[in-house]
């Protein structure tokens, strides 16, 4: 019995000694692995695979859908499983909310100095604390100059009699009205209803020169002649300029409208040391334009500017931009009042 209960001791410790061994290599094998999440061909492969011989730890690339697919993935992981997540913004502004993000160690991402001030600071991240900027979603009028025999410097030239049945529009309804507020002097994220409604009457002013109004390729009515003037989204605009380099693109002198995707660290990221080490390899201006020029947003990253298709480069003198936040009800139905209507009115 002696025996049988030394031996059995032994065994203890042998096995004790495989599992405190078998964990330290699955830590290890955890070190060299890298698990990013976001949508489906966000990255050259030529630029995980940099990171890959630079750093020695391996991409795991993981999709999701919606931004709302994943969060809810995020959620159930408890701000663990992945380690880089981009994103939308609006929906960063939900995961920090529900504290499934931790804050940057800054030290460890010394390219962080390369970002453009216009795109930091925003309401989903007001210090700066949690994400690293992945491009710029913005919106703006592109026109023929042989069509328009006047200068168009913002918004509020869209009004002008001389553009009467001339104009194409994308179909967001938040977005129409916003930049009829920033012709207000107003904000985007207007909530008083009686401005709103105040923006509804102007917006109903600009439909006599509304030719249309669609989300689908709305550069075509640009691009075939149908229009002289269109307000278009960022892929819209870099294919309108790839068919005809001549049209002309305004950055409206009243302020951008922009949507921004941010990457961030989970919360209980399984390898927050590497994370940290991807954020600042894609922040290297050579990365980052290759990064934007892949994806065609727009550059979020100022050393990158140079390095960047042009078309993808905000000029350096525009300072000014909002992004379209969620408002309460009672705004949100004056929108959507103001849109029924002007709508209506195009018709």
């Amino acid at each position: 019995m002696k025996r049988r209960t030394k031996l059995l001791g032994m065994l203890s410790v042998v096995l004790a000694a495989a599992l405190i061994s078998g964990c330290g290599e699955k830590k290890e094998d955890d070190s060299k692995e890298l698990v990013l999440f976001t949508w489906e061909g966000m990255f050259p492969q030529e630029v995980l695979d940099g990171f890959e011989e630079e750093t020695g730890v391996k991409v795991v690339y993981s999709n999701f859908d919606t931004d709302e697919t994943m969060l809810e993935k995020l959620s159930q992981a408890k701000g663990g499983d992945y380690d880089v997540v981009i994103a939308d913004d609006y929906i960063i502004e939900q995961a920090v909310g529900q504290d499934l993000v931790q804050k940057l160690d800054k030290a460890e991402i010394p390219n962080y100095k390369n970002i453009n001030p216009l795109y930091q600071g925003q309401f989903y991240d007001p210090k700066d604390e949690y994400t690293v900027p992945y491009g710029a979603g913005i919106p703006l009028i592109v026109y023929d100059p042989e069509q328009v025999d006047f200068e168009i410097k913002g918004y509020a030239d869209l009004w002008n009699e001389a553009l009467k049945d001339k104009v194409a529009l994308t179909a967001n309804y938040r977005v129409i009205n916003g930049i009829t507020l920033l012709t207000m002097g107003k904000s985007m994220n207007e909530e008083d209803t009686a401005v709103i409604g105040e923006a509804g009457e102007k917006l109903l002013e600009l439909a006599p020169n509304v030719r249309m109004i669609q989300d689908d390729n709305t550069q075509n009515a640009l691009l075939n002649g149908e229009a002289a003037v269109a307000f278009l989204y960022t892929s819209q605009v870099t294919q309108a300029l790839s068919e005809n380099p001549d049209l002309k693109v305004v950055y409206p002198q009243e302020g951008l409208g922009f949507g921004i995707m941010s990457a961030f660290i989970p919360k209980d990221a399984p390898n927050a040391a590497a994370a940290h080490q991807f954020l600042n390899y894609i922040l290297e201006p050579e990365k980052a334009a290759e990064c934007f020029n892949y994806i065609g947003y727009y550059s979020t990253n100022k050393e990158a500017d140079p390095l960047v298709n042009p078309n993808l480069v905000v000029p350096s003198d525009v300072t000014k931009g909002e992004i379209v936040q969620n408002v309460s009800a009672e705004a949100d139905e004056a929108y959507n009042k103001n849109w029924t209507e002007f709508k209506a009115a195009c018709d």
